[in-house]
């Protein structure tokens, strides 16, 4: 009979991945600055109201994995487009791409994670995904994440989140 060992659910091997990034990643701080709103899909008196200075600041643990891309968890508070705070926490993963005979790299990739903001279900957390891509060094990126517009209607559109990461 063979004997079942402690990853054998999903859980427990999220469990196990997710300390592991914690152990062994580097402390990474989060600063947010900019949400560009899509100038087509929001009317220019809509656009007027909306705030684009996205001012955040967030804590994470990266970590390079053996296939050479990077795992990280997060939280991250940031100002919203109403001004409101706006809560993230999550894990992100991206395939990095080293640009030849230079430290920089490219990173695609995506994030799952879990999001409070006072006009969706009155702050209560909902999980969203969204994709990611970067450009920097190992140790400092310019992050770009992006809100797909979701309905056809105006002032429902898409947002382009710009922030940056920088490892310790």
């Amino acid at each position: 009979m063979a004997q079942q060992s402690d990853d054998s659910s999903w859980w427990q091997s999220a469990k196990n991945h997710a300390s592991e990034i914690i152990d062994k990643g580097d402390d990474a701080v989060y600063v947010s600055g900019w949400a560009h709103h899509g100038r087509s899909t929001y009317t220019k008196e809509k656009l007027n109201e909306l705030n684009e200075h996205a001012w955040g600041l967030g804590y994470g643990k990266t970590m390079r994995n053996e296939d050479g891309n990077d795992e990280s968890l997060y939280g991250f508070v940031l100002k919203d487009s109403h001004r409101h705070p706006q809560i993230m926490a999550g894990y992100a993963y991206e395939w990095v791409f080293p640009i030849s005979h230079t430290p920089l790299e490219v990173g695609i990739g995506g994030t799952a994670m879990l999001m409070s903001r006072q006009d969706y279900f009155g702050g209560v957390p909902f999980p969203v995904p969204l994709p990611l891509a970067s450009i920097g060094t190992k140790k400092a990126k310019i992050m770009f994440s992006y809100v797909p517009r979701l309905s056809p209607n105006k002032n429902s559109g898409d947002v382009l989140l710009v922030f940056g990461r920088i490892e310790m």
